[in-house]
Parts: C-alpha cells; structure tokens; sequence
C-alpha cells in the first residue's frame, strides 16, 4: 500500500519497489533554515567572463510574434513562445574549475599531465561540491598591493585564522571572502573586477591563496575550495594554484557572491554546475543553507 503525503508536504522519495528511501524530505531537512544564493548574474553589460576567453551572449531566436524593436528584428519563427540562444564559455559567471582545467591527461606528454587529468567537469561527483562552509574574512589582506598583482592570502593567514575559530576539518569547503564582488557591475564601472586588472594593468588584483595556503588546505582534506574573485589563482601567475590543487585533485568554485550573508561556520555550501561531456569546468548554481 502506497504512503499518503502528508498535507501540506512533499512525499518522502521512493525507490523503483515503490519503498520509502532513508532519510528525510526536503521540508524536514529545511525547516527553519535560510537559503542564500551566493550566485552572480551573468549578462552581456557585466564582467562575467574572463577578458581574454570567448564573450558571453545571449539573444533572442524566438519572439511570440514578428516585431520591430528599433534596430533589432524580432521572429516568430516556430510559434508564439520566446527562447534564447547563448555563447558562453565554461568559466563564465560563478562557475567551478574540474581538475581537467590545467592537469592534462596521463601519458599525453604535456607539462602537469597526471592522472588527475581523467577528471573532467561531468566526472566530478557532486558531493566535492558541497559540504559544512568555513568562510575566511580576506578583506584586508595586503590593501597596498599594486596594478595587476593579486595580494597573498598565505598559509600563516590560514593558521591565524584557525587559531581563532578553529582548525579546519576534513570534508569541509573553505570560502575565502574578498569582496572583490562589490566590483561586479555593469558596463565601464565593472572594469576594475577582472578587465582593469588582467588587461589594462591599471588595479590591484583579487586577493588569492598562494601555493603553500593550498597545499595547507590539502593537508587539512579539503578538496573543494571557493572564492568571491574571479580565479583561485593570482591576477599575475594564476596557473602555480591551479596546477597544485586541481592536480591534486580539488576542484575550485570562482565568482562567488554575497559570502558576506554567511557566519564564520555553520552553513551548508552547494554548487550544481551544469553537466556537459569532457568539460574543463562550468557555470552554475550555488548557495547555502543556514
């Protein structure tokens, strides 16, 4: 005999017998929680893609009906519904970094190759990208630094740290808070979040975990590190990070949003990126329960 919902409340999930899985639903799990989203738009007036990588676009294949919108001509080309097309690349917006990112495939004969390399954005499982979030405060981390260079979060920064609010445990994702996304806007005022840095060399860039903060993180077992900048690694040599942790294999969710919203510990950190064969990477959704 089936199970009667509860009113007012999703059923519990059922296996393919008909039988109750373990465990709870989403309401139990919920229940008195906050959900933040700590996910940045993307949109084609804001910095959303790396300077020198394939800009984002997205426009309209599919208008309801035939208009003339100005310049712009709209059609209905299949029935009155509306659809977009977009180009994006994979590391656009909030997005993670899989391992296949700059650790090529063993055997290949490339610089970096190793097994991690086998590790691409589909094979990632989603519970790397998600756990108990430890968010370390580096807003004030080396202010002085000068145009195109990214200040150093350091390994003693993380132990300071630590000697504060505790030793970071394995299985947890450590969220380093810049605020660099106050930067994150549209049109010229957004220069400063990755253009001014990257190209014109014209601003400081996002502080960012040097190697030996890396390779501390690894020893505590983490294996999924996220950052309100725009890369993990440095403005001005971002490939010693990437090459340490992705080849160790962690993974890295960049462009966060609103870290500010979360304690020191205690939220729960998601990221659901989207699921694309051979991928380097890709853009998602994250958030955190509280």
């Amino acid at each position: 005999m089936k199970e009667v919902p509860r009113e007012g409340r999703p059923a519990r999930l059922r296996d393919r017998a008909g039988a109750p899985r373990a465990g709870v639903d989403a309401a139990d799990l919920l229940r008195g929680r906050r959900l933040v989203d700590l996910t940045l738009t993307i949109a084609e007036d804001l910095p959303c893609w790396w300077p020198t990588h394939q800009p984002f676009q997205h426009k309209i294949w599919n208008w309801y009906v035939d208009a003339s919108d100005g310049p712009l001509a709209l059609r209905s080309r299949s029935g009155p519904y509306q659809t977009r097309w977009m180009a994006i690349d994979e590391h656009t917006g909030t997005h993670f970094d899989a391992p296949a990112h700059f650790i090529p495939r063993e055997g290949s004969g490339l610089p970096n190759a190793g097994p991690a390399g086998e590790i691409t954005g589909d094979r990632v499982p989603v519970e790397q990208l998600m756990g108990p979030a430890r968010v370390i405060d580096c807003r004030e981390v080396d202010r002085g630094a000068e145009p195109g260079i990214s200040p150093a979060i350091t390994a003693d920064d993380v132990r300071r740290w630590e000697g504060r609010h505790g030793e970071i445990r394995r299985g947890e994702v450590v969220l380093f808070w810049t605020g660099w996304d106050r930067f994150y806007r549209p049109g010229p005022e957004g220069g400063p979040y990755v253009e001014d840095v990257l190209v014109r060399r014209a601003h400081p860039g996002w502080p960012a975990p040097d190697p030996d903060a890396v390779e501390h993180l690894i020893r505590r077992g983490v294996r999924c590190l996220g950052t309100d900048g725009p890369s993990m690694g440095a403005a001005h040599d971002g490939a010693p990070v990437h090459v340490l942790g992705l080849g160790r294999g962690m993974v890295f969710v960049e462009g966060l949003t609103g870290l500010e919203a979360l304690p020191t510990s205690g939220a729960w950190f998601v990221f659901l990126p989207i699921k694309v064969r051979d991928s380097t990477g890709g853009t998602g959704r994250a958030i955190a329960v509280q």
